[in-house]
């Protein structure tokens, strides 16, 4: 086991809950070196160990794995790809930059021959990438069904089990830490979507761009939709889902889906995540852990730092040994759409409906959708007084 000395790009909730479950951590040799923060501020440790100078880290030669866990996707991109051409191993956090530049780190990685780690971008606490590298490491997989926001599963877990409404519940995360002050990739699904690309890559050998796969969140949840799913005794979560089709393509969505009482992820609730496998043989798998929250997260970077110590690489190993699927968004899945002017039904393309209901306020369809025909709309969505999600 080699000893790991650490340059750490941020220290938010993440870098403090790194720093502490580190310090209790006896299975693997590693000190934090030097901490880059963006302010100067009071923090939680000593101020020797602070740096305002990026490139600090980057080039000191005693420091020989960079731990980045900062909120810039673009500014952790940069750092990401020079740490790695400066020899240095990575472990990232940043979800959205990995989803946005994962081809071209992957193949920084063949060339330095360095390692960058990341199951702790996708999860929380869930191990689910190396599991997909090291256990699922074969073309058996037919789909990945998750909750993978905790933010967004608090706010709808408090909206369900004690009768919030949606702003309420926003607040009481932000509160909590579960949300950021600014919270839109939560809610909007965009936080999901980039993990769903991450593990993608690692179950298909797939790298899709996040502006092709279609994304719907939760912040136009109203309290008709809630009622509706709770008389017919559903929940409604955001789900992340990637599927095998019949035709031995893959495609991807997230969006909110009514969840019936027999589906393992109905009963995931407050910050946690939930995914389930399903093979061709093996049936369905099902993982289950805290997907938001200082300790959680950061004991995932600790273990990422800690297979580092073991020289621990990503295979890559769809990719290299099987033949890529082709990505598809000629699926189409059954869809709840309430909406509340008329006007608005002519931008939705419905195969077939099965269910058709007009009130007063809110109306609502059930039917079939293309998901080639929602992404043909996907810049007109976010205007529309609309809540669509899978039946």
């Amino acid at each position: 086991m080699k000893k790991l000395n650490i340059g750490l790009y941020g220290f938010g909730v993440v870098g403090q809950g790194l720093y502490v479950v580190l310090q209790k951590s006896k299975t693997v040799d590693a000190k934090i070196l030097s901490v880059c923060v963006k302010h100067d501020k009071e923090r939680k440790i000593s101020r020797e160990l602070l740096t305002r100078d990026q490139n600090k880290i980057l080039n000191d030669p005693a420091i020989n794995v960079v731990v980045e866990l900062i909120d810039d996707a673009e500014e952790a991109y940069h750092i990401v790809k020079k740490a790695l051409l400066n020899g240095k191993d990575v472990v990232s956090g940043n979800k959205k930059m990995l989803a946005a530049h994962l081809e071209e780190l992957i193949q920084i990685q063949k060339e330095s021959g360095r390692s960058l780690l990341y199951d702790a971008s996708a999860c929380g606490s869930i191990p689910i990438i190396r599991n997909l590298e090291e256990y699922y490491d074969n073309d058996l997989l037919n789909s990945i069904t998750g909750i993978l926001n905790g933010s967004s599963n608090y706010i709808l877990t408090q909206i369900f089990k004690r009768n919030k409404d949606y702003s309420s519940a926003l607040k009481e995360a932000q509160e909590l830490g579960f949300a950021e002050s600014n919270p839109n990739l939560d809610i909007n699904g965009s936080d999901s979507l980039y993990k769903l690309v991450i593990i993608t890559t690692h179950a298909f050998g797939l790298l899709v761009s996040p502006d092709e796969i279609f994304r719907f969140g939760i912040d136009k949840i109203q309290n008709f939709d809630v009622q509706f799913a709770k008389e017919k005794g559903l929940k409604i979560k955001l789900v992340a889902k990637v599927m095998k089709t019949e035709t031995g393509e893959v495609s991807l969505f997230v969006a909110p889906s009514f969840v019936r009482k027999e589906e393992y992820i109905f009963n995931v609730e407050e910050e946690y995540n939930g995914v389930v496998i399903e093979g061709e043989f093996y049936e369905k798998q099902f993982m289950f852990g805290k997907g938001a929250g200082a300790f959680p997260t950061g004991s995932a970077v600790l273990s990422d730092i800690t297979a580092l110590s073991h020289n621990y690489k990503y295979e890559y190993k769809k990719q290299k040994y099987f033949k890529r699927p082709a990505f598809t968004n000629s699926v189409s899945l059954t869809f709840y759409l309430r909406y509340n002017r008329k006007d608005d039904l002519r931008y939705f393309d419905f195969e077939e409906v099965y269910e058709q209901y007009t009130g007063r306020g809110s109306n609502y369809v059930i039917g079939k959708i293309n998901l080639e025909k929602l992404i043909k709309i996907k810049d007109v969505l976010p205007g529309l007084p609309v809540f669509l999600g899978v039946m």
